[in-house]
């Protein structure tokens, strides 16, 4: 169960942390409804989710955002922290997709680094800086053990100065979803060298987590709150689950759709069998037409599907996704200006989220520096900027080889630096003289022999 959920249960979260939750009511609703797009695939007579819009969008965004991906890096500690990422990307990615928001949070243990995601229904939050970023959290963490079931209560807040505060409380409960009471941290052999209260001298930058958010606008409340890659359109995608569960209905029922006045659908108090409603619907637009009228599946699947196809390229649009990825519309004849269109909407949309993750990549490997120092982590230290690459690919905004040709273009035309080309090539920087010197001793010996004879 979702901490956002337990909000509304026997007891209440935002009293055993001490503090009001300033998500608003609308954003809970709209968080609790954007997990239940994606995880739920109970089928109901008004809604069948076998579409899984939400699904198939988070999964084909993440899945092109790291067809190519790499990221590496010469220094040891920072591969290392790369290497934990690594194992996490894909989920990390797709939980920040569908709450709007993620945490990655990093945890050092004997056998090295290893990284823990944290969806957005699992976090309070208590307050956030004026660009967004959560300052005061609380977050829970469930254990089952013999009888017993408990849950560590964890609040991360920073002062003015940049320093990170962490409050630990352990519950113990006898009954599954009930806080229960506090006992001593030490109860859980994985939390007896917790402390109650501790604060880093040492300022973090934030909450010693790696905040991710989505850069979508809010559309829900207009609040500094994320929201889900698929948010401007959930209202369409339930109109999807509600058309494929009649459509659906109907052709698995075998039945015609029989539309009745609705003095045949009264139920008789003695418990008689009545119409059943599924097949037949009360009308009452035409009083003086009294009788049935059927209507065939046969006759109304095309406009069943007519509607789907509409619904789907209209969630296609409002994601600023590849026309087609949901919808198929290929098969369908488009003008240039559509397929244009689409395309570049798509690119967008992956060029930012490859933006969101490689910077989510670059403040954990800074993270853990100043943490595996704190923590006396064999080899951790601070790690230089530029000490990591990441390379996406020949994504879909741009083709390499079409990009170096026309750098190469741009130097035989005396617009270039050749050095500076080739740095791009080798994804070497190219922000200093001393940037170049390196590019011209290990790639370019011919033209490093010209420099040193015109010295």
């Amino acid at each position: 169960m979702s901490i956002l959920a337990a909000l509304s249960m026997p007891y209440n979260l935002e009293e055993a942390f001490g503090e009001k939750d300033c998500t608003t009511d609308a954003m809970r609703k709209a968080i609790t409804e954007w997990f239940d797009l994606y995880y739920n695939q109970t089928a109901t007579k008004e809604r069948d989710p076998s579409q899984r819009i939400a699904f198939t969008v988070v999964e084909k965004l993440s899945k092109t955002c790291f067809g190519e991906y790499q990221a590496s890096s010469k220094d040891e500690f920072a591969q290392a922290v790369l290497d934990a990422l690594n194992e996490k990307k894909k989920n990390a990615l797709q939980t920040l997709m569908i709450g709007g928001e993620a945490l990655l949070k990093p945890i050092f243990t004997p056998d090295g680094i290893a990284f823990a995601v944290i969806r957005r229904d699992n976090v309070l939050v208590f307050a956030r800086s004026a660009t967004g970023k959560a300052t005061d959290i609380g977050t829970i963490e469930k254990t089952t053990q013999g009888r017993f079931f408990y849950t560590l209560m964890e609040r991360r807040s920073v002062d003015a100065a940049g320093r990170l505060t962490i409050h630990n409380k352990l519950y113990r409960s006898d009954t599954v979803g009930t806080l229960g009471h506090p006992v001593p941290l030490g109860t859980l052999a994985q939390y007896e060298q917790l402390a109650e209260e501790y604060t880093y001298l040492t300022p973090m930058g934030g909450l010693g987590l790696v905040h991710m958010k989505m850069p979508t606008v809010n559309c829900v409340d207009g609040s500094l709150d994320g929201v889900s890659v698929y948010a401007p359109a959930a209202g369409l995608i339930h109109n999807i689950d509600r058309n494929e569960a009649q459509i659906n209905g109907e052709f698995e029922r075998g039945q015609s759709k029989v539309f009745a006045s609705a003095d045949l659908m009264v139920r008789d108090k003695s418990g008689r069998r009545s119409f059943a409603d599924d097949v037949f619907v009360a009308m009452d637009e035409a009083p003086e037409d009294i009788g049935v009228t059927i209507f065939s599946p046969e006759l109304r699947e095309q406009s069943f599907l007519n509607r789907k196809a509409e619904y789907l390229r209209n969630v296609e649009s409002m994601l600023g996704i590849k026309r087609g990825l949901l919808s198929e519309v290929e098969a369908q004849e488009r003008t240039a200006k559509e397929v244009t269109s689409s395309e570049g909407d798509y690119n967008i949309t992956i060029t930012s989220l490859q933006k969101l993750w490689g910077d989510a990549v670059r403040e954990a490997v800074r993270l853990c520096g100043v943490l595996g120092k704190l923590y006396r982590m064999p080899g951790a230290h601070e790690v230089a900027e530029d000490a990591v690459v990441i390379d996406f690919g020949n994504g879909v905004l741009y083709d390499e080889e079409k990009t170096w040709a026309n750098y190469l273009d741009m130097v035989a035309r005396g617009l270039l630096k050749p050095e500076i080309a080739v740095g791009w090539r080798f994804n070497m920087p190219t922000e200093t003289e001393s940037d170049l010197q390196k590019i011209r001793e290990k790639y370019m010996p011919m033209v490093q022999s010209l420099v040193e004879g015109d010295a």
